[in-house]
Formats: structure tokens, C-alpha cells, sequence
């Protein structure tokens, strides 16, 4: 008898590792995890949504399901991860704006209690703001990982993103997810 594969939402938004996400999905995946992914507005602008459904096996939403649609939704992962995390996403989830679908399904999962990782990708002006600092310790307060400060991930300076998307720490963020368990000759979505 297999255990099946538990389910991990990752929520895309629009930052510089944006297009680089089907790393996060190939690591993932050697895990044991099932990927469902949601695109903010901007992030639906930069990633390669035909790219991300082969990959995951299924479309990327970016929007509500309409009346009588089917498919897999979000509300039932097991785990959600939010990276690239824009300072944009952080500030308006600790806030309790909920004015996208990916800010919708990120809060219900917290709501939920459902296992949630953010890992950011914001420059050392945004994240020395006090909007921004308030935000990550309202998240950490509801129980939310947020990879933020010295040994987790630290902003670079403005104008240097590009710099740093070879070492954007995807593994760190899946590594702080619950343990997916799978039975090994699991196969991955075609």
C-alpha cells in the first residue's frame, strides 16, 4: 500500500526568482511532494505558466474558480510555501488583505493552521521599513516561517536582485516544510 503524496501550494508572486520557480517544483518533487502552484497578478507576467503545468501536471491559477469548475484547489494542501515573497505580499497577508487570489488562499491557510513557509525576496530599503519589519513578526506571531534575517535570508541591496538569483535558497524553504511521506516508486505528474 502507497502513502500518498502530500500536497504543497506554492504561491508565486512577482520578484526576481519568479521564472525560476520549477526549481523549487524539481526539489519538491524528489521529495515527495505533489505541487499545486498560484501566481500572484505580476508573477502570471514574468513565469511560464505552459512550463509550470508540465511540470506540476496541472494549470497554474492566478484566478477564483468559476461556478461548477473541478480540479484541485489549493484549500487542500498540506503545506504552503510564498516565494518569491514580494514586500508587497508580506505587508498586505500580515495585514489581512486579501485582495488576490493567492492573498485569499494564503490567508485561509493560515487560518487553517495549515504549515505556511515565506521566503522573501525584497532589497535592504523595503526591509528596513517599519511596515515591513511589523509584518514579518505579525506572521511569525501566527505561527507563519518566515525566512527573514541573519542565517535564513538576508535582503540585498536595491539594485543588485539579479545578482542573487543563482542563491536564492529554495532548498531552505522546502526544508522547513513538514516531511512529505511517499512511497519511493511514487511517480511524478506527467
Amino acid at each position: 500500500m502507497t502513502t500518498p503524496r502530500r500536497t504543497l501550494c506554492l504561491i508565486i508572486c512577482g520578484a526576481g526568482p519568479a521564472p525560476h520557480a520549477t526549481t523549487l517544483i524539481d526539489l519538491a518533487h524528489r521529495d515527495g511532494w505533489r505541487v499545486t502552484v498560484v501566481a500572484t497578478p505580476t508573477a502570471g507576467t514574468m513565469i511560464d505558466n505552459r512550463r509550470l503545468a508540465e511540470a506540476t501536471g496541472q494549470p497554474v491559477r492566478a484566478e477564483y474558480h468559476t461556478p461548477g469548475a473541478t480540479g484541485p484547489r489549493p484549500s487542500s494542501a498540506d503545506a504552503l510555501l510564498i516565494a518569491p515573497a514580494t514586500y508587497n505580499t508580506i505587508n498586505k497577508l500580515a495585514a489581512g488583505i486579501a485582495d488576490t487570489y493567492a492573498l485569499t488562499t494564503a490567508a485561509e491557510a493560515i487560518g487553517r493552521g495549515t504549515p505556511t513557509t515565506i521566503l522573501p525576496f525584497v532589497n535592504t530599503a523595503l526591509a528596513a521599513r517599519k511596515p515591513f519589519q511589523h509584518a514579518v513578526h505579525a506572521l511569525r506571531a501566527e505561527g507563519v516561517t518566515v525566512l527573514y534575517g541573519p542565517g535564513l535570508w538576508e535582503p540585498h541591496l536595491p539594485g543588485t536582485g539579479d545578482q542573487h538569483l543563482a542563491t536564492y535558497p529554495w532548498h531552505r524553504a522546502l526544508a522547513t516544510l513538514i516531511p512529505a511521506r511517499h512511497d519511493t516508486s511514487s511517480e511524478r505528474p506527467t
